[in-house]
């Protein structure tokens, strides 16, 4: 398990965070896709510059053969408005909403059909042949068939609503963003036409705006007319319906308190009524509590507010204490039965009878003031209540009242209002307001506006580039020849041994192998480096080089294979499987009278089979007579008899096997073996081919150790160059021999 530790100070051989590390893989991800894109367009790349040349040939001979055209230009300004009919407020959206409405209408007005068909009768196109001679329209149709050099005025109709279609199929309307103007544009091949058409477009768009006004208005001022007439109607009836009521149901309401204008409504008589009288029950109330407290008081006798205030009291009050104070100093000294005491005291008792009489006559009298507050108390508020029941019985015969008052209101409102806009509409209904001004009139252009020259080659240029990127990711998608060491995984799945690169056709594979410093030699040895690691011992005893059909290298690989692992000190044997097509016997200037086939018989003398191969230090066995049938020999198991026997002599067995493709031959020697090194050849195999012979090297439990690409050139590689890194290294033009 691999641990990947945090970076510590000081520790130099710590690996960094693993979010570095992916953010890394991921850019080198990004990078290989990109560079994997440039080596496709490097590959086709004349297939994308010849795309690219016809666009742009195709492109400059278009532009050189169309017809130049001329694009006058005439500025509007669109001011908003608000027209309305009737001066109410709260009914409409927001402004914003209604601007944008607003201004989209006035682009759809300029691009309307009435329009153009307004500009075609307005500059007399409908009837000239020259018209449409310049936008080349022609017709079979009677209307646009001449006579004496005129057309019938019979077909005046049909050549406007042609002559429209033609005028707004060449004109434009370009909206100036966030502000007011709008450009008319008109293209055509005469550079006055299009100035005069243009400014003719603006004029029209102007005219039919006021006409659109005028008809408005009248419209407006006849609708309000007999809107008004209705209302007035509905305003007396409704007034009627009131005042009917009213006497039927006795409601009596004084008018409105407040001057002219006043919002006030009217007062009805049994509200003042019980107002007046609630004001005065109220009074009562508050004399008939003071007379209570009065009354109350005089209860307490001498004690009482009213008694303490009477004069009358007060004196007998004092004259009765100057008494008491001289009987009280003759009690001193006489006895009470003496005559000038006995005289004193019937005068204070005296006095004593006239206090209390006159304190009787104040109670009285604040009873008397209680009961009298108490009655009118009672009086008002029974006359009160009865105001009350007869204020709401009024109430409730008001409401239908109240309903037909607010309608003859509402009425009054809607009558007014109309009539008040009536009279703005007499006023301005003669006088049209245009909202919409020419700002700059079109000039005659002095250049074509079409065809510009540099945007149609920037346009080709980026069309070819376009068609050639799409035709090279096509034709790659389509190309299913391996070109390059990498696709020996990507489209077969096979483990990469090595790649071998293509030799001069003036050498022979022996020659080459017999030049230790050639390119062929520096191959193999790295495939013979990857061989060690397939097994856990090393580079496999008994292995078969195959491939797809013939002439694809796998001899040449067998026999190189044999060579670097005999210089490797190994002793090694070579025999040619091929016992269809047999090739080892040249290699050793000798014939295949004797080889595998005579084994295969019966023959159990091994040393009779073989010759020995002294300039590349290995031993060869040739395929021997080729047999009628070499499947049916190789179907038994003197093969695995061979193998064993000639493992017991030598460190490695390799077998030269016939190509897959429509033989039995290479799966039953693979399935002796201890592996098979598959023969691509570079830039000649279809990888679909490839797969149905490795297909059916699996059927028979062989084992692929991987494959080599043979014949592989680096400038023709797909992915780019450097898989010949090595080849040739440290050789020059003075140390070759």
């Amino acid at each position: 398990m691999n641990l990947v530790t945090p970076n510590r100070p000081g520790d130099e051989t710590a690996l960094p965070p693993i979010s570095t590390m992916e953010a890394q893989a991921g850019v080198l991800g990004r990078m290989s896709v990109l560079r994997q894109y440039l080596r496709v367009f490097l590959r086709w790349r004349y297939v994308v510059i010849g795309a690219v040349a016809t666009c742009l040939l195709l492109g400059l001979i278009v532009t050189l053969l169309m017809t130049p055209k001329y694009t006058a230009t005439a500025t509007v300004e669109v001011a908003r408005e608000s027209g309305r009919v009737t001066d109410f407020q709260g009914v409409e959206r927001e402004a914003s909403t209604l601007d944008q409405e607003f201004y989209q209408t006035q682009y759809g007005l300029l691009r309307s059909r009435a329009l153009s068909e307004r500009v075609a009768s307005r500059l007399r196109l409908v009837d000239d042949p020259k018209f449409f001679e310049l936008f080349k329209i022609k017709s079979e149709k009677p209307a646009f068939q001449l006579n004496n050099g005129r057309y019938p005025a019979a077909g005046r109709d049909e050549r406007r609503r042609v002559a429209g279609q033609v005028l707004l199929k060449n004109q434009e309307v370009n909206p100036a963003r966030l502000s007011r103007l709008v450009d008319i544009a008109f293209t055509s091949p005469d550079a006055a036409f299009s100035a005069k058409v243009a400014n003719a477009w603006a004029e029209s768009f102007i005219e039919s705006n006021l006409e659109r006004k005028i008809q408005a208005t009248s419209y407006g001022r006849n609708l309000l007319q007999r809107q008004l007439a209705l209302q007035k109607e509905r305003l007396d009836e409704s007034q009627r319906q009131l005042v009917a009521y009213a006497s039927a149901q006795q409601i009596i309401n004084l008018p409105a308190q407040g001057g002219a204008g006043t919002t006030t409504a009217e007062r009805s008589i049994v509200a003042d009524d019980l107002a007046a009288l609630n004001t005065s029950l109220a009074q009562a109330t508050a004399d008939r509590i003071q007379a209570e407290a009065r009354n109350q008081r005089s209860g307490q006798g001498g004690a009482s507010t009213e008694a303490l205030r009477n004069q009358a009291i007060n004196g007998l009050r004092q004259r009765r204490a100057e008494l008491a104070a001289d009987y009280q100093r003759l009690m001193v000294q006489f006895e009470p039965e003496y005559p000038a005491a006995k005289a004193i005291k019937s005068q204070i008792d005296q006095l004593d009878r006239s206090i209390a009489r006159e304190e009787g006559r104040v109670s009285g009298s604040a009873q008397a003031d209680y009961r009298e507050a108490l009655q009118r108390e009672q009086m008002l508020r029974d006359r009160v209540n009865k105001l009350k029941e007869t204020y709401l019985d009024n109430r409730r015969r008001s409401i239908q009242y109240n309903i037909y008052q607010q309608e003859v209101d509402t009425n009054r409102v809607l009558y007014d209002g109309l009539l008040q806009r009536f009279k703005e509409i007499g006023v301005t209904g003669g006088i049209g307001v245009n909202n919409i001004s020419v700002v700059d009139a079109a000039d005659v252009p002095q250049r074509p506006s079409s065809p510009r020259l540099l945007i149609n080659l920037a346009v080709s240029l980026l069309g070819g580039m376009l068609i050639g990127v799409v035709a090279a990711l096509g034709l790659e998608q389509f190309d299913e020849a391996i070109d390059d060491p990498m696709e020996i995984q990507q489209r077969l799945g096979l483990p990469l041994l090595g790649s071998v690169p293509k030799i001069d056709g003036a050498r022979s594979p022996r020659d080459e192998l017999l030049d230790r410093k050639s390119e062929l030699v520096d191959a193999y040895l790295a495939v013979q480096t990857n061989l060690a690691f397939t097994t856990e011992h090393g580079v496999p005893r008994s292995f078969s080089v195959t491939s797809t059909r013939p002439a694809e290298g796998k001899s040449t690989t067998a026999l190189a294979l044999a060579t670097t692992l005999a210089r490797a000190n190994r002793k090694v044997i070579l025999v040619d499987g091929d016992m269809r097509s047999p090739s080892v016997h040249h290699l050793g200037g000798t014939t295949h009278d004797r080889g595998l086939s005579n084994f295969l018989s019966g023959e159990d003398a091994i040393e009779t089979l073989i010759f020995p191969m002294h300039d590349l230090g290995f031993t060869a066995m040739s395929a021997g007579p080729i047999p009628p049938n070499a499947a049916e020999l190789l179907t038994g198991n003197r093969l695995s008899v061979l193998i064993a026997l000639l493992l017991q002599s030598y460190d490695n067995v390799v077998i030269d096997s016939p190509p897959v493709m429509g033989l039995a031959d290479a799966p039953l020697i693979a399935s002796r073996v201890e592996g098979v090194i598959y023969a691509v050849e570079s830039h000649g195999i279809r990888s679909s081919l490839v797969r149905t012979a490795l297909n059916r090297l699996m059927s028979a439990n062989a084992r692929i150790i991987g494959g080599v690409l043979t014949k592989f050139e680096t400038k023709r590689a797909r992915y780019g160059y450097g898989y010949d890194y090595g080849y040739g290294y440290g050789r020059n033009a003075k140390t070759e021999k």
